[in-house]
């Protein structure tokens, strides 16, 4: 170990450590001090210098035990603990964030990711799920937090088929089939788009992220078909992400839907957030949402009891088209999500197109188009995907059952 000039140096007999003792050469509680030759993980094959950060101020593993005595975890622990985590408030902890608390207490995620969980649904309190990471603590108060199981770091090649629209060194386009997961998560750990890209491109990626691996840079519901595209290279994500950040693309869907909008052509607008009833399902909300706003046209229409609609992003939320045309009373065919009842406009189709509509089995919604700038050739894109085979027979059903208006 070296030592800056100025400073000396003390072997903890317990610790069996060297600790630094800083004196006039620079602040008392705060110094980096160079290590040389450490134990190497094993994960490390050459030996590396490692710049050592003490800090007089942080928590001392007697501190952190302490503050960990009031979290009961599952049986199931391990160094990735999963699985509801019991947490009651100390007067430490009194008019603190809940997310920074919980974090903070843990020491083994994030802030960000406690986040993440309260957004998902996955925090509990004495009087129901907690919906505000900046909620402040009580005394006393009970937390229960779900952690849901680590996937693996590293998802495997599986052959699975896509349409592709295009391909390049640089990027895929292709038109992803209802019912396939982007990327793995609980409950879906494979079988998923990622899985069947890196089976697809295999050495192709260059590298996003110092691995190997597709760049997501947007995703669509698994329920939801049509154009996606993902990067292969780091200058591809890079760029496509920003183009999705700031919206220079162009993108456009096709919803079918119950009812007639009025009018046939307009905005919906309103912020989206999670619903406080439901945290599976996400509302428009008067306070803690993010602004939204969806473009929509009537391109085609049955009396007033369906519509096909083309709807345009001017922002990019979760579940966006589908919550504002809900919020509008006008859901989409098949939502399992937003559509809940049998909506007014069905009680005028006759059988069986009304149980035929009723019974679709996904929401019948498809991004139709997409375009963006090339990445490294900045050349103008444009690609369009037909709708799939089940949402060409419903509208051919219900164009043989009503008269188009």
């Amino acid at each position: 170990m070296r030592v800056p000039a100025g400073s000396s140096r003390t072997t903890d007999p317990k610790a069996g450590k060297v600790a630094a003792i800083c004196d006039v050469a620079g602040p008392e509680d705060r110094r980096t001090t160079p290590i040389i030759n450490p134990v190497v993980p094993r994960t490390i094959n050459t030996p590396i210098t490692m710049i050592a950060i003490f800090n007089a101020r942080m928590k001392s593993p007697i501190r952190i035990e302490t503050a960990l005595s009031h979290i009961h975890m599952s049986a199931n622990s391990d160094s990735s603990p999963h699985g509801p985590i019991r947490f009651t408030a100390t007067p430490a902890h009194a008019g603190q964030r809940i997310d920074r608390v919980l974090a903070d207490t843990l020491g083994t995620i994030s802030r960000s990711r406690v986040k993440t969980l309260i957004d998902e649904g996955r925090l509990r309190g004495d009087k129901g799920p907690i919906t505000q990471p900046a909620e402040i603590v009580r005394v006393g108060a009970v937390y229960v937090l779900d952690l849901p199981a680590p996937i693996a770091a590293t998802p495997r090649p599986q052959a699975i088929p896509f349409p592709i629209l295009y391909e390049d060194a640089d990027l895929i386009v292709l038109d992803k089939p209802a019912g396939l997961v982007v990327h793995p998560a609980p409950g879906n750990l494979d079988g998923t788009l990622v899985n069947a890209l890196l089976a697809h491109c295999g050495p192709s990626f260059t590298g996003i992220g110092a691995e190997r691996r597709p760049g997501i840079v947007h995703r669509l519901d698994k329920d939801t078909s049509g154009v996606m595209v993902v990067a292969k290279t780091q200058l591809a994500s890079d760029s496509l992400t920003t183009a999705f950040a700031t919206r220079d693309l162009e993108r456009s869907y096709l919803a079918l839907v119950w009812g007639l909008p009025t009018p046939l052509t307009g905005e919906i607008e309103g912020a989206i957030g999670r619903d406080t009833r439901d945290r599976k399902r996400m509302a428009v909300v008067e306070h803690g949402g993010k602004y939204a706003l969806t473009r929509y046209r009537t391109t085609r229409a049955w009396q007033t009891s369906l519509a096909l609609l083309e709807c345009r992003l001017a922002t990019g939320r979760t579940h966006q088209i589908r919550v504002h045309l809900s919020g509008k009373g006008h859901p989409i065919v098949g939502d399992p999500t937003y559509l809940r009842r049998v909506p007014a406009a069905a009680k005028s189709i006759e059988q069986p197109l009304r149980g035929q509509l009723l019974d679709f089995p996904r929401q019948a919604l498809h991004a139709a188009s997409l375009g963006f700038k090339h990445p490294r050739t900045g050349r103008p894109m444009n690609f369009e995907a037909a709708l799939p085979a089940d949402m060409r027979a419903l509208l051919q059903a219900v164009d043989s059952y009503l008269a188009s208006a």
